[in-house]
Formats: structure tokens, sequence, C-alpha cells
């Protein structure tokens, strides 16, 4: 690859992660993680 295809890629990757972070860190899917590992704890014992 060129360096301008390295750049566009790591470019590329922030932006996901950036995305990524910001959806698993709103508190809707916060909540929704937390009752599903809650009901998962409770269902096991």
């Amino acid at each position: 690859m060129s360096t301008a295809e390295y750049a566009l890629g790591t470019v590329t990757a922030c932006a996901f992660a950036a995305v990524l972070f910001a959806i698993l860190t709103s508190s809707e899917v916060r909540d929704t993680l937390l009752a599903m590992v809650t009901d998962a704890l409770r269902s096991g014992g």
C-alpha cells in the first residue's frame, strides 16, 4: 500500500473506533448491557 492508503485506513479505523465508543458509552446501551448481565447472573444461580 502507498502512504496515502495507510493514512486513509488509519483515519477510517479511528473514526470507527470513535463511533463505537460513543455508542457503547451511551446511557441507553449501558443500561441495556447492565440489565442483560444482571438477568444472566440471576438465572445462573
